[in-house]
């Protein structure tokens, strides 16, 4: 049997790479010379799909592709994927959850750290040659604060039981309370940014949560607040944040992710009480390894006739194919 016709939006690592082009008919829309006479071409052909956060799924691009079944997606977050467009088809969407919660979950402790206690800062400062002239100045404290984490979804959760080592505070907010843990429970974001001074924000993205993070919750965060993202840029209202900084409203922030990457808005760079990262929460070799492998292993279950093995909550409960990729 013909192994199934595969589109891949973006390159990712090469062992998914070759693992993709050994069980599928690749057909790569990065190296198309000319998109329209592409999609034109292997359209019609295309069965499945493998994308990342960094390429976009929307409806035009699904109704380009009538024998779509199955689109892979490589991370947790999906909110570039019109799962709603893809619902109405019938078709299965897959992400990589589980796998890369630890590693997020550790970078996020360590931007928090980093955030609280000037860690770059103080590396460029001796880099600098300053130190043999003055100490560097004192910093705030990780000691007593209250921790409110917007999402306790798995990522949450992890972040969550680290905390629980420091000695802190904690409380979340969410679409519902978690009966099986015992963190204190907020029905509102504005509610738990007046109680708590640091905001760890693990939500999804989407438009439910476009923008929640805005100026009114940082105030309640207070002077000596800390904001720290993980998820998805659009959470976070960046220009009111920027101000926020700017004008002393709250104390600091570490970022990992940005609305519109990877551009970063230049005046964040100016701030001196800010962490910047380049979207780098799973992105260590071996967690990456093996999200780019369930991807692969997502599809190979699916056209082994055995269905997604990942499945977001939006995908709908069809029967799986009873096609084979070869």
């Amino acid at each position: 049997m013909q192994p199934a016709d595969l589109l891949l939006l973006k390159p990712m690592q090469p062992s998914v790479m070759e693992a993709l082009a050994g069980a599928f008919t690749l057909h790569r829309a990065d190296t198309a010379p000319d998109p329209d006479a592409f999609y034109r071409e292997i359209g019609p052909r295309i069965r499945a799909m493998a994308t990342g956060a960094q390429a976009p799924v929307d409806r035009t691009l699904i109704e380009k592709l009538p024998q779509l079944e199955i689109v892979a997606s490589f991370g947790v977050g999906y909110d570039t994927i019109d799962v709603g467009a893809a619902a109405e088809r019938g078709i299965v969407v897959t992400n990589t959850p589980d796998v890369l919660s630890d590693e997020v979950a550790d970078l996020a402790l360590g931007l928090l750290l980093a955030t609280v206690r000037e860690i770059p800062q103080a590396d460029r400062y001796l880099r600098a040659g300053h130190w043999p002239t003055r100490t560097y100045p004192l910093t705030a404290t990780l000691r007593g604060r209250h921790v409110g984490i917007l999402g306790l979804g798995r990522i949450g959760r992890a972040i969550a039981r680290r905390l629980e080592g420091f000695g802190v505070a904690l409380s979340y907010h969410g679409r519902r309370r978690q009966d099986d843990v015992s963190y204190a429970f907020h029905p509102t974001l504005l509610e738990m940014a007046r109680a708590v001074d640091v905001l760890m924000i693990v939500a999804p993205g989407g438009p439910e949560t476009n923008g929640i993070v805005n100026a009114e919750i940082l105030e309640a965060l207070g002077p000596d607040g800390i904001v720290v993202n993980v998820a998805r840029g659009s959470l976070v209202d960046e220009p009111a944040l920027i101000e926020a900084l700017r004008s002393g409203a709250i104390h600091g922030a570490g970022l990992d992710v940005f609305a519109a990457e990877p551009e970063v808005p230049e005046a964040f760079l100016g701030l001196e009480r800010v962490v910047l990262l380049p979207h780098v929460g799973s992105g260590s070799v071996q967690t990456r390894e093996v999200m780019g492998q369930l991807v692969v292993d997502n599809l190979l279950s699916w056209f082994s006739g055995k269905g997604p093995l990942t499945p977001v909550p939006e995908t709908p409960a069809n029967a799986p194919s009873t096609g084979a990729a070869r």
